[in-house]
């Protein structure tokens, strides 16, 4: 084989591994977030009028009284004692939502009602910041 052919099989051989660390990547990216069922803005709202959900701020603290979805648990606060602030019902929908779509530190929260039993455990992608993008009013403190 000459140097151009060496080359060609080199540059195939490079392509190759990075296709299939691509491929590893979002593989591992889609069954990660196929793990974290969302809820939607309008969803939440509507579970929020019917006063059928518990939310859950991961944000920490300085950030919950800042400004935070009204009526939202304080995960920082309350995480020691979790179980006893989520309802009884283990079908009850509860919601975990942080800064906004890129933010993973929901997932504690989620993780967590889910290791209490909970079965209907949402993510509020938009979290904080979509919220009052959106427009919607936050409770302080």
């Amino acid at each position: 084989m000459g140097r151009a052919g060496y080359i060609a099989v080199t540059m195939f051989r490079k392509i190759l591994a990075l296709f299939i660390t691509a491929a590893a990547v979002l593989s591992a990216f889609a069954s990660d977030s196929g793990r974290y069922a969302d809820i939607s803005h309008d969803q939440l709202k509507t579970a929020i009028a019917a006063g059928a959900v518990t939310i859950i701020d991961v944000n920490g603290s300085d950030s919950y009284t800042e400004g935070h979805i009204p009526g939202a648990l304080n995960f920082s606060a309350v995480k020691a004692d979790l179980a006893a602030r989520l309802p009884a019902n283990k079908d009850a929908l509860i919601v975990a939502y942080c800064g906004g779509p890129q933010c993973t530190a929901y997932r504690q929260a989620y993780d967590a009602a889910v290791a209490l039993g909970y079965t209907n455990v949402k993510h509020y992608s938009g979290g904080i910041s979509g919220w009052e993008a959106k427009g919607e009013k936050t409770d302080k403190g």
